[in-house]
């Protein structure tokens, strides 16, 4: 069963530890999902209750933005870099709403890359980039690499009738 996205929390509802570049925010309540929340080298100058302020300070604007209100995913024109390296986290993430790339299987052992912009990224980096959205839902659509920047139109019905 899917684990309930973590709520705004005090230290007496979780327990921290460190990994790495990451605090791992486990919630005693089982229901609730784990957080590595990936703060950079830092982590382990701050306090429990520091990395605990920082991740209620993004629970809440989470909150805030997934507020009632018609969604409207920003597409990051052609030619514009989709992407941005973020240097606190260490790590890739999308600049908008929509990203369009190119998945083919030049990887170790004919594994997936997935290409975004002039990027390449491995399957866990790109699972990495993904993660900005964690708690978000995901509408993949497949479409010929010279139609990317054009949203297709789409049918809903079973191909296999």
């Amino acid at each position: 069963m899917r684990k309930r996205r973590p709520p705004v929390a005090s230290l007496d509802q979780v327990r921290i530890r460190r990994e790495g570049n990451d605090a791992i925010i486990d919630f005693r309540d089982p229901t609730i999902a784990t957080t590595h929340f990936r703060i950079g080298p830092s982590v382990h100058r701050l306090s429990d209750q520091q990395i605990l302020t920082r991740f209620n300070k993004i629970v809440t604007a989470e909150q805030k933005a997934a507020r009632p209100r018609r969604y409207v995913a920003i597409e990051i024109p052609p030619g514009r870099p989709q992407v941005r390296y973020v240097p606190a986290a260490e790590q890739w993430a999308p600049r908008g709403g929509v990203l369009r790339c190119v998945i083919d299987d030049s990887g170790p052992d004919g594994e997936a890359v997935v290409h975004v912009d002039d990027r390449s990224f491995s399957l866990p980096e790109f699972g990495r980039l993904l993660c900005t959205y964690a708690g978000w839902g995901m509408r993949i659509t497949f479409v010929p690499e010279e139609s990317l920047a054009v949203a297709p139109r789409v049918e809903v019905g079973d191909p296999g009738e």
